[in-house]
């Protein structure tokens, strides 16, 4: 076992990499795709069904967890990892977007933000010092640093301020930082849809020196190939040794148009949050258990599927489950969602180690499109 924490590449297929990020609680293999467990749990899901469908890394978030039950009160029972069961690696949100998109009556400065939390109005002050002290309360393996991030579009002046403004945050989050063994501390490139504004951003970020860099700011509300370009202006000036995060993505297809591009790392509600409305990612496209045409289908989702609720049980219980509201539903399409997109990232690395990514995505975009066998 490893005491340090380090980036392997082991393989290439364009500007697509595979590799591991190696750290004391374990390996992360990527391209990964990360489960999302905001306030300490991946909604739905027991820690062993998550790990056991191939997740090496969940999400964690700093703005929700300091709120609810509190980061001193994680400490005190032991960190984070010990606290929700998930002895792996954890990566941790800095809570600045969700303080931007959730709290109530936020006042933005440049010592930091200050807002009323979002559950019971109470007043909270979240500094660069604050979100990285939070997240070494927690324990976090991979601590995120305090950024700006604006919705898009916005107006160029506007992005370029929270990019100035998320350096001299990620600067100061270096030095509340410093050099723990094992852990690792990511910056954030923002700049919005500018790419002159990217680019300055990914080179002063890389100037530091951290373990990891993320692209952030992106999956906002701007089209996929507006998020696409900018990973194409930033990925040039971003460390090759280095792992890259591309944060809050997303669709099937944005992870392999990213991962074709050169990303290592993502994250996103998506597959979560749409189990739990009836919507599941499949092979053969998305679908929605919510449809009448499902309600005496005999089949399984998909039998080839690893994932025991995707190969076991029928689409007439599923769309029973789900049209009654009942709570086995929401965790059954959650279990074939995260399911599919681990195993989307492992067909993604595979086909990396053998140079046949293209093929890859092609073959996996025509499943897609077909749709099921009739």
């Amino acid at each position: 076992m490893t005491t340090d924490f380090s980036f392997h590449l082991l393989g290439r297929d364009g500007a697509a990499r595979t590799g591991e990020v190696r750290m004391p609680r374990g390996v992360i293999r990527t391209p990964a795709f990360m489960p999302v467990g905001t306030a300490a749990t991946v909604k739905g899901m027991y820690p062993e069904q998550v790990k056991a469908l191939g997740a090496d890394v969940v999400l964690g978030n700093t703005y929700h967890l300091m709120l609810r039950p509190g980061a001193e009160r994680v400490a005190r029972l032991g960190g984070l990892h010990k606290f929700m069961n998930w002895p792996h690696p954890i990566l941790t949100d800095s809570g600045g977007f969700q303080v931007m998109s959730l709290a109530n009556l936020r006042k933005l400065t440049e010592e930091g933000v200050t807002f009323q939390s979002h559950i019971d109005g109470s007043k909270h002050v979240l500094t660069p010092e604050r979100s990285v002290e939070i997240q070494n309360l927690l324990g976090s393996d991979i601590v995120m640093q305090l950024d700006e991030c604006v919705s898009l579009p916005c107006e160029d002046k506007v992005a370029e301020k929270a990019m100035h403004l998320s350096l001299r945050w990620a600067e100061r989050c270096r030095k509340a930082f410093g050099d723990p063994a094992g852990r690792a501390l990511f910056g954030i490139v923002q700049g919005g849809a500018v790419p002159a504004l990217r680019v300055e951003s990914a080179r002063e970020l890389a100037a530091m020196d951290l373990k990891g860099y993320a692209i952030g700011g992106l999956a906002v509300g701007e089209p996929q190939d507006v998020m696409l370009a900018m990973i194409e202006t930033v990925e040039p000036h971003l460390p090759q040794e280095k792992p890259r995060y591309l944060m809050g993505v997303g669709t099937p297809d944005d992870i392999v148009e990213a991962v074709r591009r050169g990303v290592d790392m993502f994250d996103c509600v998506m597959p979560t949050r749409a189990g739990r409305h009836g919507q599941i990612f499949t092979r053969f496209g998305r679908m929605n258990l919510k449809n009448a045409k499902h309600a005496e289908d005999a089949r399984p989702i998909d039998p080839q599927s690893s994932c025991p609720a995707a190969n076991s049980y029928s689409r007439a219980y599923l769309h029973h489950l789900v049209k009654a509201e009942e709570m086995l539903g929401k965790m059954l399409l959650t279990w074939v969602n995260l399911a599919y997109y681990q195993e989307l990232t492992a067909g993604v690395r595979a086909a990396i180690a053998a140079g046949r990514l293209e093929d890859f995505i092609a073959e996996t975009k025509e499943g897609w499109a077909k749709g099921e066998p009739a």
